[in-house]
């Protein structure tokens, strides 16, 4: 996920597609073509919703968003539709390309207050776009209410008004729209939620902006929607003469008798992610319980003291280790955290583990360069603000994006930052945002198993950055296949079957 690669899945934040444009028109590319461009974008939208004769109404605004939708009209009345068009503001104040674009519209032009959204068949939103940085007030909370009210469907042009194109966060009134045209590139509020279900289908428009002149070496992309292209470069490719210990061993750090469970799917899933040898450490008195619980092809040790679990977390052979599902949080499980701090071992810290760091977030980045081994962590919302809530420059951050891109600069981990809108971010800045899964995946055990998965691909030399991206989209591509009714046992079980796609590789 490095250099200038994988620019399609870049995102771009508001004032970096502000430079897009510019670079774009500095290039020889006149800023009304880019208009015309996105305007006949969001036209061909609308008329895959709505047949010839539907009537449209145009909401448009004094930027150039409204600008866009001004092109929009016009060409919608060109294809047949009846179009009505109402403005933000008064035509006279509109300047540049979309003064332009306004007159060339020929069509009547309402004031916004007399818009009715309930008296269309769809709504093209062209009032605010992802540049707006304060919530909608006044004619345009209002029009915004009355288009939700109304129950068309809308198309919106960059984002749905009243959306941050940065943050995906809206304060006040936003439109729901059920597509969302944009340009270029998306940008991190069409993918974070709540902005992802605002935007409903989101179109992703070229309009002639040449990726070359915005990517260059010296200012790659460091922000990513997250899919396969992102790390099949890194994924494992076992030779055929290839033994359990090259497909790498794993060791999950487990606690006494009371959780048996949770570090048992994570087990399974570094098994069924295609690690060759997979153990769990537990205490003596849950030795039984591991072993009767089956599958056979994991393994279980029995670790009575923290010098047998320095002996195992010495073994050569050992690739990475998970360590917190149903841990425990007793000065024993506080001691296992610590070891494997101190081990040179790729490292996964989840659940009670990260409640154990608590405090000592602050000294981990020390930690980690010390060790000389990557270490990922996987906290939920409220883990995250246990770990990083004495550190206002990280909570204090405008998005859950660099919320998570800050924390993983700060602490020197690989920070998977869960959620429905899951953002995984690496030390040196790069960042991904999560677009699989389903609200299925929201039960116990869920977490463990992804915690599984990513020691599985480190484990096999899969760097942490990609191991994360690839676990957390396979997570989640596991819970859309399961759908209703999915309990987390079913999570690796599923995976074989989507390895495929993963992957690439046959």
């Amino acid at each position: 996920m490095s250099g200038t690669a994988h620019t399609d899945l870049a995102l771009l934040d508001v004032s970096g597609m502000a430079a897009a444009d510019q670079a774009a028109i500095a290039a020889g590319t006149p800023g009304n073509l880019l208009m015309e461009r996105a305007g006949r974008a969001v036209a061909d939208a609308v008329c895959r919703r709505a047949p010839s004769g539907a009537s449209v109404l145009v909401l448009c605004g004094p930027g150039n968003n409204g600008g866009d939708g001004f092109v929009a009209a016009r060409l919608l009345a060109r294809r047949g539709l009846r179009v009505t068009l109402a403005l933000a503001g008064e035509r006279s104040s509109l300047a540049g390309d979309a003064a332009a674009m306004a007159q060339l519209w020929t069509g009547p032009i309402a004031p916004l207050v007399d818009a009715r959204p309930e008296a269309q068949d769809i709504v093209v939103d062209a009032l605010f776009g992802a540049g707006l940085s304060r919530p909608l007030d006044g004619a345009a909370a209002a029009m915004a209410a009355a288009v939700n009210a109304a129950g068309r469907p809308v198309v919106a042009v960059d984002v749905p008004s009243g959306l941050s194109g940065d943050s995906g966060q809206a304060v006040g009134e936003v439109v729901r729209a059920a597509e969302t045209v944009t340009f270029f590139r998306l940008k991190p509020g069409h993918l974070l939620q709540p902005g992802r279900s605002l935007c409903g289908v989101i179109t992703l428009a070229d309009i002639g902006i040449a990726p070359e002149l915005i990517f260059t070496g010296e200012h790659p992309p460091t922000s990513f929607r997250n899919a396969p292209a992102l790390w099949r470069g890194h994924w494992p490719a076992h030779a055929v003469d290839a033994h359990k210990y090259r497909r790498g061993a794993v060791l999950v750090v487990a606690g006494g008798l009371a959780g048996v469970g949770a570090p048992r799917l994570g087990a399974r899933a570094a098994l069924r992610i295609g690690a060759g040898l997979v153990t769990i450490a537990c205490r003596p008195e849950a030795l039984a319980a591991h072993a009767a619980r089956g599958p056979d092809a994991l393994m279980q040790r029995a670790v009575a003291d923290p010098e047998a679990l320095a002996r195992l977390l010495a073994e050569p052979r050992l690739s990475s280790v998970l360590i917190g599902p149903a841990l425990g949080l007793d000065g024993a499980a506080g001691e296992a955290v610590r070891a494997v701090l101190r081990t040179s071992v790729p490292a996964v810290l989840d659940a009670d583990a990260l409640t154990l760091l608590g405090a000592r977030v602050s000294g981990l980045r020390r930690r980690v360069a010390q060790r000389g081994a990557a270490l990922v962590l996987t906290p939920h919302e409220g883990e995250f603000a246990r770990l990083f809530s004495g550190m206002a420059t990280i909570m204090d951050a405008p998005s859950k994006l660099e919320r998570a891109r800050r924390a993983a600069i700060r602490s020197g981990a690989v920070v998977v930052l869960k959620g429905a809108d899951s953002v995984i971010a690496s030390p040196q800045g790069r960042a991904a945002i999560n677009t699989t899964g389903s609200a299925a995946l929201a039960t116990a055990g869920s977490g463990d198993v992804l915690g599984g998965l990513i020691a599985g691909l480190m484990a096999q030399g899969v760097p942490a950055l990609e191991a994360a991206c690839a676990a957390v989209w396979l997570h989640g591509r596991a819970g859309e296949e399961a759908g209703a009714g999915l309990i987390a046992d079913d999570l690796p079980e599923i995976v074989p079957r989507l390895l495929v796609e993963a992957s690439g590789v046959e």
